[in-house]
Parts: C-alpha cells; sequence; structure tokens
C-alpha cells in the first residue's frame, strides 16, 4: 500500500508501524485537539512511513507478557512495579519517568483490551498475569505475577489490534518505503522532514514535515546472534547520528537467556516463567546458586551471565545438531510443565522448539545460549517524546522531532530492562508522543502550498533555510542511488578511499555477516578494551570502507533488496561506531554491560547516562534520581 499521492507538506510523519509508531498514530487521531480540526474540515495531513508491510513489525514476535500491576493479586501494586524497574535498571533509570510507566501501566493495558487485544482470562475473568523476571513485590521479597499475557502470543496480538484501530482511524501508510535521510535544518533545531526509497517503484521522495516521529526498532541485526528480526538495523538511531545529534546509553544492549541453541530463536521467558529450568552439563539447576530466592526468573543480565559462567567453567552442552561442537549452550528443562497445560499457554514456543530444534520439550532438555535481544539505549527524548541534544549541561529539544519504542531512550530501561516494559514503554510512551504531537499540531498547523510554507518558514521561525533542503538532501540520495545501480561509476566515486579493501564479488550480506560476527565477539554479554578497540578497528576500517565500495548486482531500482540491504548496513555502521565509543567510555560493569577489565560498579563516576555522537565523543548527563537513591543489585 502506497499513498495516493505525495503532499507538499506533512503535518505528522510516524517512521515505523510497530507497537509504538502504531500507537503514536492513535494517540495522535484520539486526542480532542485533532478531533476538533477534523469536524471543523482541517484533518491534519499524517503519513506512517515503514519498510514493512506494518504486519510484518517485529513488535508481533514478543511473547511472553506486557507488565502492568492490574491489582489481581493483594499484593502487588504500581509501586512494586517502579521500584523493580529501577532496581532492574541498576540504578540508571530516571525515576521520573519510570514512575510514569509504572502509574500508567494498569489503564495502558486496559485500554489494550477494550480496542481488542485478546487477553488470555483467569477462570473468575480477569485478565490472565503470570510471574516475570525481577518482577515483584514488598522490595524484591516476592515475586509476583505481573506479566499480562495471550498465551505466548502477546506482541502478535497487540500488533493486530492496534494496526486495525488505524485502519478504522483512516490513517494512511507508505509501505515497504525505506527512510535514508532525517532532514533538519542547518542549526539542528528543527526537523524540516525525511527522504525515502520506495521500494516498490524505486524513487526517491522529499517528504516535507512540520513534525516527524521515529519508531524504527532495534537493532539486534548488529549481533550474528540474534532474537530479533533481520529488519531490525538500527535505522533511526543511525539516522540520528547522521543527522549530527545524540544517542543516550548505546552502550547497554540486552542479551535474552535463552535464545534456540545457534539459531538465536527466542525461547520466551514464559517457559521459565511456567515452570522451565536451566540445567548445566551435570543436570544441575545452576541458577539458585547465582540468584537464590529468584532462581531462574532473576533480571535477564543476571541470568545470561550465569549462563556464560558456568560455560565457561566448562559445564556447557552442544547443540545435539552439532554434537561435535562447542560446548556453548546449556539445557531448558520444561519437562517438569504438565504437557498439556504446555501446549496451552506456550504454544508457540512448543511449535518453534518442535519446527527448530527437533526437539519434544516435553520429554527432552532443549538446548538455549544468550542471544541479542534489546537496546536499552536510543535517541534521547523527554517522557512526552520529544527529542533532546544534552550541549552545556542542558537539554535542548529539537523542535517538531519525536520517538518512540525501542529506538529512542526515556531511560526506563536503564542498564537492563525487565521482561514485559518493552511493549508497555511501546505502546505506552507512543500513545504520550502522539498526544503531544496532536497539541503542537492544532496549536500550529501546517500551510498546503509551498509558496505559504516557505513564508511560514522565513516569519515564524526567523532563519534562512530554504525550504527545498529536503528536495536537496533527496536530490543527492537520488545520485547515490543511480551509482549504486551502475558498478562503474561506483567504483570511480570509490577509488580514492584509502580505507577500502579488495573483497572479491562483496555484497552487503557478507558484510552484515563480518559486522555481526565481529561485533559479537567485542560485546556479547562481556567485553574488555581489548575487544572493543579490536571491533573499532574493523568498523572505522575494514567494513567502512568495504560499505563505500558496494553496489547493487542489478541495475533495476524497483524491488532491489540489495539497495536496501547496502543502506541498512551502512546504518549499521555508524551506530556500531558510536556504541564501541560510549562502550570503551563507560569504566564500570553495570546491568547488561559487563566489562571483564571493570569489574565493578561505579556510582561516583558513572552514575550518569551516555551520550555519543557520530564523531565518537562522550559527554555525561546526570541521572533523575527522584525518592530510591542507589542501592546494591541483588537477585
Amino acid at each position: 500500500m502506497s499513498p495516493k499521492h505525495v503532499e507538499q507538506m506533512y503535518d505528522a510523519l510516524i517512521v515505523g508501524a510497530g507497537a509504538a509508531g502504531l500507537s503514536a498514530a492513535l494517540g495522535l487521531l484520539r486526542s480532542e485537539h485533532i478531533s476538533a480540526m477534523a469536524q471543523a474540515g482541517q484533518a491534519p495531513k499524517i503519513l506512517v512511513v515503514s519498510k514493512l508491510q506494518p504486519l510484518r513489525s517485529h513488535t508481533g514476535s514478543a511473547e511472553g507478557g506486557i507488565a502492568a500491576s492490574l491489582g489481581n493479586v493483594s499484593e502487588d501494586d504500581w509501586h512494586w512495579h517502579y521500584y523493580d524497574t529501577v532496581k532492574g535498571g541498576d540504578w540508571l533509570v530516571d525515576q521520573d519517568a519510570a514512575q510514569l510507566l509504572a502509574q500508567e501501566a494498569p489503564v495502558t493495558v486496559i485500554n489494550l483490551e477494550r480496542s481488542g487485544v485478546a487477553f488470555s482470562r483467569t477462570a473468575d475473568g480477569h485478565i490472565a498475569q503470570r510471574k516475570f523476571g525481577g518482577h515483584t513485590a514488598r522490595f524484591g521479597q516476592q515475586p509476583v505475577p505481573r506479566a499480562a499475557y495471550a498465551a505466548d502470543r502477546i506482541g502478535h496480538q497487540i500488533l493486530h489490534t492496534l494496526w486495525q484501530q488505524c485502519i478504522a482511524q483512516g490513517v494512511e501508510f507508505a509501505e515497504e518505503w525505506y527512510v535514508t535521510d532525517l532532514v533538519l535544518d542547518d542549526r539542528r533545531e528543527r526537523v524540516e522532514g525525511v527522504v525515502a526509497y520506495d521500494t516498490h517503484t524505486g524513487k526517491m521522495h522529499a517528504l516535507h514535515a512540520r513534525n516527524v516521529l521515529l519508531a524504527t526498532g532495534g537493532a539486534g541485526r548488529l549481533f550474528h546472534t540474534t532474537s530479533n528480526s533481520w529488519d531490525l538495523t538500527g535505522d533511526g538511531m543511525a539516522l540520528t547520528l547522521e543527522a549530527g545529534l545524540q544517542l543516550e546509553d548505546s552502550e547497554f544492549v540486552q542479551f535474552h537467556p535463552t535464545g534456540l541453541a545457534h539459531t538465536g530463536i527466542l525461547i520466551s521467558e514464559a517457559a521459565r516463567a511456567e515452570g522451565g529450568v536451566l540445567r548445566n552439563s551435570d543436570g544441575e539447576a545452576f541458577m539458585q546458586r547465582y540468584a537464590p530466592g529468584h532462581a531462574d526468573l532473576a533480571a535477564r543480565d543476571v541470568v545470561s551471565r550465569s549462563i556464560m559462567a558456568e560455560i565457561d567453567a566448562g559445564r556447557g552442552v552442544a547443540d545435539p545438531k552439532d554434537p561435535q561442537g562447542p560446548h556453548d549452550c546449556v539445557w531448558l528443562d520444561m519437562t517438569g510443565i504438565d504437557p498439556d497445560h504446555m501446549h496451552a499457554v506456550l504454544p508457540q514456543v512448543v511449535e518453534t522448539i518442535e519446527d527448530y530444534a527437533g526437539i519434544d520439550p516435553t520429554k527432552d532438555f532443549v538446548p538455549v545460549k544468550p542471544t541479542a535481544h534489546y537496546t536499552m539505549g536510543g535517541v534521547p527524548i523527554t517522557t512526552d517524546g520529544e527529542v533532546y541534544t544534552w550541549t552545556d549541561g542542558e537539554r535542548h529539544t529539537v523542535a517538531g522531532l519525536y520517538a518512540a519504542g525501542e529506538c529512542s531512550c526515556v531511560s526506563v530501561h536503564g542498564a537492563n530492562r525487565l521482561g514485559g516494559n518493552s511493549l508497555l514503554d511501546a505502546c505506552l510512551f507512543g500513545q504520550r508522543a502522539g498526544a503531544a504531537l496532536a497539541t503542537r499540531i492544532a496549536s500550529s498547523p501546517a500551510v498546503t502550498g509551498r509558496a505559504d510554507t516557505a513564508a511560514y518558514t522565513m516569519e515564524e521561525d526567523s532563519t534562512d533555510q530554504p525550504l527545498d533542503i529536503v528536495e536537496d538532501t533527496a536530490r543527492k540520495r537520488r545520485s547515490e542511488l543511480d551509482a549504486l545501480l551502475k558498478p562503474g561509476k561506483a567504483a570511480v566515486q570509490d577509488a580514492d578511499s584509502e580505507a577500502a579493501p579488495q573483497v572479491q564479488d562483496d555484497n552487503a550480506y557478507r558484510l552484515l555477516a563480518d559486522l555481526g560476527t565481529a561485533m559479537e565477539r567485542a560485546l556479547a554479554v562481556r567485553c574488555s578494551h581489548e575487544s572493543i578497540a579490536e571491533a573499532l578497528r574493523l568498523v572505522g576500517n575494514d567494513f567502512t570502507g568495504r560499505a563505500r565500495a558496494l553496489h547493487a548486482h542489478t541495475d533495476s531500482p524497483t524491488f532491489n533488496q540489495e539497495i536496501t540491504a547496502i543502506w541498512e548496513v551502512r546504518h549499521l555502521l555508524e551506530l556500531a561506531k558510536a556504541m564501541l565509543h560510549a562502550t570503551d567510555a563507560r569504566h564500570e560493569s553495570r546491568g547488561s554491560l559487563k566489562r571483564t577489565d571493570f569489574p565493578d560498579r561505579d556510582d561516583e563516576h558513572y552514575l550518569a547516562h551516555s551520550m555519543v555522537g557520530s564523531a565518537g565523543t562522550v559527554t555525561w548527563q546526570p541521572v533523575h534520581i527522584v525518592d530510591m537513591p542507589p542501592q546494591t543489585r541483588e537477585y
């Protein structure tokens, strides 16, 4: 689906059509401001741009649940959810944002149900909830069921419901359009629009907009072993860096403990919530040693490091599909779960194990190992989704630029996200960003007609910035596209690149694989200055040079996935450099970040958010502490 025509100016462009982007669209359109405009015949011009058909968005793969203290359990309320979120993030969480997350979680879940999400139910008709890692009551003393679920397909339910509601609201989509550029004014103070490549026609579009919201998801493709869709290539984060802005806390990447052997496919935390147990090669349920009381339902970073510690100690197991291979897995024992119950509440988990491992989890142990799962850091935003930069000790918002979901960082996850908080973050802060967009649009709607818009630009914003900066950017990108489709021309352009190595018949997919292997070697679960330095050398020289020399192997601009892959790998390289610099600058271990050369948490120097730009310079922003000073984090 593509728009019938491209408007000269949009009130809002939303880039990404997962839970965050769709929630933002609904939050915008359902606001009183926009309803009043529509009734007055002044409906705003809004477009959702997605590089996928929306129902293929990665939100649909979320399995376990969405966190909220719904009052179903007498000992649970939002205060414990708030505490667990701060503790889970190893006190790098902005506590004002975490309070909002926990307080507004119940109404967020209830509104999802009213919109059509078919949650599983308890015998008395309430929304069913299960225990999840790190979710407790009474300051960690008592695990509680807080993850509202729909069997093990909650993401599928939420994505389809939000999409259906958007269709009912008449949302216009540009599907399978890849955004190549985020365009700001010369002062980087205001958004001007985006440039997007329509993969159906091969055309580049200059999309002018008063407001842009980025909701492009995470960056799991940075790593060889990942639970993420291969479409999660860090586009929104890279676009922000390339536009001259910053990323916050990009060094924190969560590795989910239970990826299926060497596929990386996620075995949901729900499997352990329902009674699954991790065992080493001796058959020992080892998590009780590392996290007494919480055991297999400790926070994900704790479980991942514990698994790696068992493997390092020689107590790992081989993937049964490769019995002579490395012993770099452990067992997930689900045989203690009643088979009928397992099939009822974990149907997707069972199907995944049977199809991809050839194992019956009701009878056999399942080989698992940590897999790259979630980026806690991202584009820095306020609790209303406004993107900002951190300069001279202050936040400076970029007028009209917003973000939500995994590509953003409102800092509710800090150094480690709790299970169930990602869907909540995307839906809750996506909706808030949409509502903030609506208020801005109502106060200053886009003007139709290029001449009128130019007058707005000159008079209201007092800048010499010409309106066609977006078209100028699109023109340059069209020239690049032409070069990518003509290898000879591309080779001439890159002939003076000293960093470009000679790799016979190189292509974007080979480079993506090499980058994933290098980043996994450098940062997976643990790292050191030496591993970071080696990855920086590869990324900054060999890989960047190879990326510049890439070209398509067919000259057709339509449905040419290789063109998109080239831009994706370039985006990932931009993000990888920033992530490596931020990781190297943090001389401590905290949450998901385990530095073997700095094994302890250092609140004196690093109780702060890293802010990194494309040049690799890192500055530090204080954490918002409200009422929970840092404590020792134990499970």
